[in-house]
């Protein structure tokens, strides 16, 4: 029960990965802020919480948000932040030459300029408490890429430089940092990706429909704070193409040229 009596901020709250972090963070006892886009899937997941009425709502676009300011919002409501999940995100379903620079902009906006942009502005609150939790839920595409996601990898593969570096400059400041890489996880990542042109996907991959549940995902989650594990890469067979590129990168290269990438 390591976050009990603790307050946690949520972003990507009303969906998948947020969504069942919120569930098991309230199970232990958490006070969360949560933070989506929208107020009415908010509202449902706040709802399903345990001690719902304790909990904050907070909306936000990750795209375009004035870090400063809401975090102002939390600490005036609240009164601390003890840790921040970076759950929000989205994906991509695009090669690179059909991909607009809009469209490569607005993914390195809300999967990193936004993650960014809101852990800057907790942080020196956390510094003066000498305290404080920062978890990042990445992809194993931080650590690998294919092909029709390259804004996707390059925006996870930024969080990792970003984060690590991050934890090497808050960890006598009793900040901790968690990255977390995911595989194939049973969330609407797929249909909410976005295409060349900004329209939504639309689709479900088979990969992600036959995927690990949130609620899996969520418990190793937690788990690996409690263990102090800096990162952690979760999911199933997939997550080998990890050690295949690290260790035999020209057969990880073969293969990847030839599977068949939604």
């Amino acid at each position: 029960m390591q976050f009990h009596d603790k307050v946690v901020w949520i972003t990507g709250a009303s969906s998948g990965i947020g969504e069942a972090l919120a569930y098991a963070l309230s199970g232990q006892g958490a006070r969360l802020v949560l933070s989506a886009r929208r107020v009415d899937e908010l509202e449902r997941v706040r709802q399903q919480c345990a001690n719902a009425d304790t909990h904050l709502l907070l909306p936000l676009d990750l795209s375009n948000v004035d870090a400063d300011a809401v975090t102002g919002q939390v600490y005036e409501q609240v009164g601390r932040i003890d840790a921040l999940f970076h759950c929000g995100g989205v994906s991509q379903r695009s090669s690179v030459a059909e991909t607009s620079m809009e469209i490569q902009r607005r993914i390195m906006e809300i999967n990193y300029f936004g993650a960014v942009a809101l852990t800057r502005a907790v942080l020196p609150a956390m510094i003066a408490r000498k305290n404080g939790q920062l978890v990042v839920i990445s992809s194993l595409s931080g650590k690998i890429s294919t092909a029709r996601r390259s804004a996707y990898a390059a925006s996870k593969h930024a969080l990792h430089g970003f984060f690590d570096a991050l934890r090497a400059e808050v960890y006598n400041d009793g900040i901790r940092v968690t990255i977390v890489c995911p595989g194939y996880i049973k969330t609407n990542l797929s249909l909410n990706a976005l295409t060349g042109d900004g329209a939504a996907h639309g689709q479900m991959d088979p990969t992600q429909a036959t995927g690990m549940a949130p609620q899996a995902l969520a418990k190793r989650i937690l788990q690996a704070i409690e263990r102090d594990e800096e990162e952690v890469l979760i999911g199933g067979k997939e997550v080998l193409a990890v050690y295949l590129k690290r260790f035999f990168p020209s057969l990880y290269s073969r293969m990847i040229r030839r599977t068949r990438i939604t």
